[in-house]
């Protein structure tokens, strides 16, 4: 164990020193019949749970089923892969079962609390102890001898039962937190598709309209080419135009990640005299907007930035540049990311087979909502408003689940350190001294394995 200080009354110990039996699991074939005896596997293991309703059943012999039985309270490691040295611990177990091969089980003393244990095998200690403990090339592995070499915090018995009521409450509380915070994020997608709904409908500006003072034009639906000077997909040029000295960017659709462009990941530069040439139709620049058009999925949007004064886009996207005395290129790139142009798609070409895409053409003859500029602006100042709230939300939230997923580990280190139940030591010295304290328990442990010991046999001496 780690330089962790530990109350003066509790043992640092071995699992060797604790635990009744550390074994390998079985090694046996899977199966959907049932054959009266479940077989645990690594990846039955998920979040801390198991469903045992989807754990396959496995063919044993009498012999083998009462070395790998699992009971109530055993705790099983798995000892090689990604997941090494993740833990679980045996309970309201109803149907028999055995464990698999790239398990190990502990069975910890019966005088112990196994959930005490369960608690400390997902602290922060533990897992300093596991990363040093790991080896093999390739895939990781922990093998029995190094897991009973590591070293836990024992507190008396009663102590034991005290943090582990205290943490079934604290980490359940955390749980819920964090259930909570997990959820938010679907809300506000939620949210946002529902501003983006309103807006390109008309019902975000429904007040709006009711305030002005000035005559307000009907909404019109017009063909997104007659409302844009130019809607053009791109096109690659030929023979490996890529080149270390060009100096025009060239977007793919891996570039436009959540609904922007992100042209730091996997930057790519054409030559300018492609650029000029070869791919002058693919020229674009900055407020104009572009629409992924070969999926999946379909329908990733972004605003050309001004981050360079031209750019060149390849023959999955298409751009829209916008007619600024009809459209607003934000309001364009809003209604774009509300999605009716690819539900429309997918609409007339349900039940096809293979890739779907969006030709030029419907890009082109798409109706976009067109209400006056003057209400556009009004639309693309409410939704910036609405979406950045949502944003900021969205931060915060971000922030609060690192601090939970942090709380979880703090509450384990003050509780395997002492400091969780340093009140209740001093209010019950009476439950963790003398016969209650860790060292009688110690005691009781190894006075248990000796009488467990099979007695040794004695040969009679021969008469002289």
């Amino acid at each position: 164990m780690s330089d962790v200080l530990m109350p003066e009354n509790w043992l640092s110990l071995s699992i060797d020193e604790i635990s009744d039996d550390v074994t390998y699991g079985y090694t046996a074939s899977s199966t959907s019949n049932n054959t009266g005896c479940k077989l645990l596997r690594i990846t039955d293991i998920q979040d801390d749970s198991v469903n045992w309703a989807d754990v396959p059943f496995c063919e044993i012999s009498e012999n083998d089923l009462k070395k790998y039985t699992l009971e109530n309270g055993d705790l099983v490691f798995a000892r090689t892969g990604a997941t090494v040295g993740k833990s679980y611990l045996i309970r309201n177990l109803k149907e028999v079962s055995v464990y698999a091969s790239y398990l190990i089980r502990i069975r910890f003393n019966s005088i112990l609390n196994p959930s005490y244990f369960s608690y400390f095998f997902k602290s922060a200690d533990y897992w300093n102890q596991i990363s040093h403990s790991s080896s093999g090339i390739g895939q990781p592995n922990v093998n029995g001898t190094k897991l009973k070499q590591l070293r836990v915090p024992v507190a008396p018995l009663a102590e034991q039962q005290e943090i582990v009521r205290q943490l079934d409450i604290m980490l359940a509380q955390v749980e819920q937190i964090k259930a909570r915070l997990d959820a938010i994020p679907a809300i506000l997608k939620k949210f946002r598709q529902s501003v983006l709904a309103d807006a390109v409908s008309g019902r975000l500006t429904e007040e709006w309209r009711e305030g002005a003072d000035f005559d307000i034009e009907a909404w019109t639906y017009e063909r997104a080419e007659d409302l844009c000077l130019k809607v053009q997909s791109g096109s690659t040029p030929r023979n490996n135009p890529f080149d270390q000295n060009g100096t025009i960017p060239f977007l793919k659709v891996y570039n436009i990640v959540d609904q922007k462009i992100a042209f730091d990941y996997k930057p790519q530069f054409i030559l300018q005299e492609v650029h000029d040439n070869g791919s002058k139709r693919s020229i674009c620049k900055a407020y104009d907007v572009l629409m992924n058009i070969v999926g999946p999925p379909l329908g990733k949007v972004a605003i050309v930035t001004d981050q360079y004064p031209e750019w060149n886009i390849n023959q999955a996207i298409t751009m829209f540049r916008v007619h600024p005395e009809k459209l607003n290129y934000k309001f364009l790139y809003y209604v774009l990311c509300e999605g009716q142009i690819v539900r429309d798609v997918l609409h007339d070409t349900k039940g096809s087979v293979g890739q779907i895409n969006i030709s030029l053409s419907q890009c082109r003859d798409a109706l976009i909502p067109k209400p006056s500029l003057i209400e556009q602006d009004a639309i693309v100042e409410t939704i910036d408003s609405l979406l950045g709230m949502a944003d900021k939300i969205e931060n915060t939230v971000q922030s609060a689940q690192k601090r939970v997923n942090l709380l979880t580990q703090s509450i384990l280190a003050k509780a395997f350190s002492g400091e969780l139940t340093a009140e209740w030591r001093e209010q019950h010295q009476d439950l963790i001294t003398g016969v209650n304290s860790a060292e009688a328990l110690l005691a009781k442990i190894q006075a248990e394995r000796e009488a467990s010991k099979p007695a040794k046999k004695t040969r009679k001496k021969k008469e002289v």
